[in-house]
């Protein structure tokens, strides 16, 4: 009998319900915090004088975090079983949310979002782990289904409520505002996480980890320096040569050593590997999106916090909504033709941003924030049930571990590539448009003519009409590169989605 099948007896038709509650509270409050930030970042480079190279850092360092520690989860399970994993993951977040609220440098806030990250790491996957152990075969579709309604949730309020925070109080206050969540799915959970522990349990991989941990943080450093020291800069050489090296030896570790974080033998099964290609590709897109709506409806579309947030709350109303109506399909509705949906949802969602401009309408933005996020809602379940219903029941913890793993991973890369794209393109495009500002140049000769014109009229001196003209000029130029740079990143994201729709089509019943 298994431990959950102790709590079921004790707490009898409740059980369910409790513990569905407590998983969905607890994922929506994870991807709140991970998503709340994303508004923040333009309040948060002014506050530090940060770049926002820099300023991505507040949210690749909670993805980087999240992805490290998925690999951890299943052995902490093991060894103090889900109710202690469970208790103190939250206790621990919510002291880390207290040091980001307080935190006076910049990088005590980065240290509270990878402290946040590694706990929200774990809380996902072992809540997740939970699901597939707890629930019988044929429930399994729906839960998950419940589940992804939680992120779904927490994607749209995450940044609404993190706009409505940074506008009516500041932007510190984002880091406690959504305590009372967590602190409840505390007392929930308690009741329904078992409380057992595994007599025998194989020594933890700590030189996997390491190596692991020392591999990505390199890559992040050279996402976030790269523009800063230049690509081919000894800096980043040796960060680049640094990351391959433990890159390497943590996967000749998995392969040889008997102790391991990743068991590769699961990528034997043709349907975990092709699902867990799908949810990476879509992780990769999908945190991208998530990322740069909001940033783009501030920085080109000039939206307070507020409203860029909003843009995304609809979107997660409406998904959760639907998707309890799509889970009852979950468990009969072919895996593959359910994430072909999804995908080409997320394509449709994304797309038409790569003709957006300073004159997109916001009701457009929330109609495509709509379609992307139902794209999500329904692959998530979808490629999550094809890639661990063909396992066996001895395999179901590692591979949940590693599925999270490689979905955090794409969050991670998804996140820190497209900001590094977006800033390479940006400065491409406004090298190009500056070529074009020569006295040939009528319309720039007649816009700073018609400028000084009304700068005279309002009654600005002689001695100040050019400089002011030139420095107007320039936030222009810069305005159009930026729009420019922000269609080619949505062009890429997708771009990623199409290519997802080739792994989805391999997956099996």
């Amino acid at each position: 009998m298994t431990t959950f099948e102790n709590l079921k007896e004790k707490r009898g038709n409740k059980f369910y319900f409790l513990l569905i509650l407590a998983i969905v509270t607890t994922s929506f409050t994870m991807v709140t915090y991970a998503t709340i930030i994303t508004v923040a970042v333009p309040s948060i480079m002014g506050t530090f004088g940060v770049g926002q190279d820099k300023a991505q850092l507040m949210a690749t360092s909670f993805y980087v975090a999240m992805t490290a520690s998925q690999l951890a989860c299943a052995y902490i399970i093991l060894v103090f079983g889900h109710w202690h994993t469970f208790t103190v993951s939250i206790i621990i977040f919510s002291i880390s949310c207290f040091v980001g609220a307080l935190s006076e440098l910049f990088y005590v806030l980065v240290f509270a979002r990878v402290v946040q990250g590694i706990t929200a790491g774990i809380l996902m996957s072992q809540t997740m782990v939970a699901i597939m152990q707890a629930f019988p075969l044929n429930r399994r579709g729906l839960s998950l289904t419940l589940f992804t309604c939680g992120t779904v949730a927490g994607f749209g309020a995450g940044p609404s409520l993190g706009g409505l925070i940074i506008d009516y109080v500041n932007w510190r206050s984002i880091f406690l505002i959504p305590l009372p969540l967590i602190l409840f799915a505390l007392v929930i959970g308690s009741f329904v996480m078992p409380t057992e522990k595994h007599k025998t349990v194989h020594r933890f991989d700590w030189p996997g980890l390491i190596c692991l941990v020392i591999s990505l943080y390199s890559f992040m450093t050279i996402f976030s320096e790269g523009q800063r020291q230049g690509w081919t800069s000894n800096f980043i050489v040796n960060f680049l040569i640094t990351g391959l090296f433990f890159g390497l030896i943590f996967v000749y570790l998995q392969i040889y050593k008997k102790n391991k974080l990743m068991d590769f033998s699961i990528f034997i099964n043709p349907n975990f590997l092709w699902a867990t290609i799908v949810v990476f590709l879509t992780s990769l897109g999908n945190f991208g999106l998530i990322y740069a709506i909001p940033v783009f409806s501030q920085l080109v579309l000039g939206l307070s916090p507020l409203d860029a947030g909003i843009i995304m709350l609809p979107a997660s109303i409406i998904a959760v909504m639907f998707l309890p109506v799509m889970g009852r399909f979950s468990d009969t509705l072919p895996a593959k033709y359910g994430s072909y949906i999804g995908l080409l949802l997320f394509f449709f969602g994304a797309f038409p941003l790569v003709f957006s401009d300073t004159n997109t309408p916001f009701f457009l933005m929330v109609i495509l924030a709509i379609v992307s996020r139902l794209g999500m809602g329904i692959n998530n379940p979808y490629a999550s049930k094809a890639a661990l219903m063909t396992l066996p029941e001895n395999k179901i913890v590692e591979a949940t571990s590693i599925l999270n793993f490689f979905r955090l991973l794409g969050s991670s890369v998804g996140t820190s590539a497209w900001v590094v794209f977006l800033e390479i393109r940006t400065k491409f495009h406004g090298e190009n448009i500056s070529f074009t500002q020569t006295n040939a140049n009528h319309t720039t000769l007649e816009l700073i003519h018609n400028l000084g014109i009304r700068l005279s009229d309002a009654g600005v001196s002689e001695n100040f009409l050019m400089p002011i003209s030139l420095y107007f000029l320039d936030k222009v130029l810069y305005a159009q590169a930026l729009t420019l740079g922000f269609q080619d990143g949505f062009l890429i994201l997708s771009f990623v989605f199409l290519v997802a729709l080739l792994p989805a089509a391999l997956l099996k019943r």
